[in-house]
This record gives structure tokens, sequence and C-alpha cells, in this order.
């Protein structure tokens, strides 16, 4: 028992590493989503309880998908100049220790899902299926990007689920613009490791793309201003909603600006600077709600 102490302190900081626990942008653009749909489904405040279920279980799938994409790309990172520091690459941990903290960070997740209701524990099986899945697709299609953005919208449906017990359609506009949304900036983050990408056959939209990468990003955010303009008018939001999404347009525009040169370091900003994308659409959701009282 002795020894097993020590080599899991020995390996704790790895185990962290491998989760991400030190950039937490992942969880960020999981959670804003989420908290969206809360907000939305509770016509306010939401349950408490609820709250600090998603906000435990988004940390805690976030961590899970990142670990088992690291599994994924266990012989893939070493030879990418972004992450041939990651733990895997450096073979700081095993695909055993790696397999069990993802299915321990999956458990820890479903114990917090089975303090909701029936509808949303179904719910989390997708999630699961989802953030296992994502991983490996870029070895199949040029598309994971999509497969991404379908794993990070789906806090969406589970938050109607745990908050009304039903899945109301109007849900699923919030979903497509999360999914959009999410292609749109993980382009931007394939766009870093695009020439890496190429040398070593992994495929992604920004690679698709290709010389149209940024006519068409800048066409994926006019579509997500759309879909979020349509969530607005089936959930009668008013105008602090749209002023919220105004300055997700200005924000867009930014990363616009950031991306015209295709640099690495630029494509990197663009993506980061998408938390705020999503905090101000949850800070205009939050204000309706606030002054509609």
């Amino acid at each position: 028992m002795q020894q097993l102490i020590t080599e899991l302190k020995k390996q704790y900081p790895h185990y962290l590493a491998l989760m991400r626990v030190d950039r937490p942008i992942g969880t960020y653009l999981v959670l804003w989503p989420t908290l969206w749909a809360l907000w939305l489904a509770a016509e306010g405040v939401p349950d408490w309880h609820l709250l600090l279920i998603f906000i435990l279980g988004t940390f805690l799938m976030r961590s899970a998908g990142c670990v088992i994409n690291d599994y994924a790309d266990r012989k893939i990172d070493a030879h990418v100049s972004r992450t041939k520091l990651r733990p895997f690459a450096q073979g700081l941990v095993s695909e055993k220790e790696a397999l069990i903290l993802f299915a321990s960070l999956c458990l820890l997740a479903f114990v917090l899902v089975l303090f909701t209701n029936q509808l949303t524990v179904f719910l989390s099986f997708g999630a699961v299926l989802l953030a296992a899945t994502y991983p490996f697709m870029k070895r199949y299609t040029h598309l994971p990007q999509l497969a991404l953005g379908a794993a990070f919208a789906w806090g969406i449906p589970m938050a109607f689920a745990a908050q009304t017990a039903s899945l109301p359609p109007a849900l699923w506009l919030i979903y497509i613009g999360v999914l959009i949304w999410t292609v749109c900036y993980d382009t931007f983050y394939a766009m870093v490791d695009r020439d890496d990408d190429l040398k070593i056959g992994v495929k992604s939209t920004a690679i698709l793309f290709g010389d149209d990468d940024i006519t068409i990003t800048a066409m994926l955010q006019v579509c997500v201003i759309i879909v979020m303009l349509m969530v607005g008018v089936r959930f009668g939001m008013s105008f602090i909603y749209y002023a919220s999404l105004i300055a997700a347009s200005g924000l867009f525009i930014y990363q616009q600006r950031l991306i015209r040169y295709r640099l690495p370091d630029d494509c990197f900003k663009a993506f980061l600077n998408n938390n705020w994308v999503g905090a101000v659409i949850f800070a205009g959701i939050v204000l309706h709600f606030m002054l509609a009282v």
C-alpha cells in the first residue's frame, strides 16, 4: 500500500498535466454553453445543486476527454512541436495509467449525474461515447472538429433534461449554434498544427478548408450569430441578449484579424479569445433574466 501511495504521489503531476488542469480553456468552452442552457431552461437562476453538478461534471468530462485524446495521440504527439512535451510524448505515463484515469474521471462524473434524473442519466452515456470516440476521428475524416462540436455541445440537452426533465425542441437550436461555433474555433486551433499534421497524416478542417480557411471560418461565425439570433427569438430574449451578440460579433471580427496571416501564435490567440465569446453571451442571458424580474 505504501508503495502504491508513493507511486501515486510521483505520478500525480503527470496525471494533472494529462488532464490539462493547467490549461482550463477547454473546460470554459464546454462550460459556457452548458450555463447558457441551464439559465434558459430555468428561465433564470437554475437549481443550485444542478449548477454545482454541471460545473464539476464539465471539469471531469473535459479532463477525461483530454486523457483519452492523449492516449489516442500517444504515437503522434512526439512529432508535433506544440505537443512534444506532453506526458505521453515524454513517456511519463503508461497506457494502462491513462485508461484507468479516463475511466475514473468518467465514473466520478457519472456519480454526479445520479443526483439528477433518469433522462439526464440516460443522456450521460452519450457524453461518454462522444468523449471516447472524438480523438480517433482525425484518422478517418477531415471533420474531427464536427465530432468535437457534438461532444462539447452535449451539455446543452443534459442541462435541459436536468432542469426541466424534458427535451424541448428549441434546445437543438442552441446545440446547432454551439456545434458550428466549435468547428470554427477548433479550426483556428488546427491551423496552429497544420504543417505538422500534413507531415504525419492527421486530418482536420484546417487541412480540408486549405486556402479558404479564413473565408469559411468567417462564414461559420456569421452562421453562429444567425442561429443565436434565432435562439433569442425562440426564447423571447430582450435587447440585452442581442447586445451580447453584437459584442460576440465584435470578438469574431477581432479573431478574423488575428488569423489573417495564418501565423500559429495568432491563430492560437484567436482560439483562446472564444472564451470571451462564451462569457459575453452568458452575461447577456443572465442580465436578461435579472432585468426581467
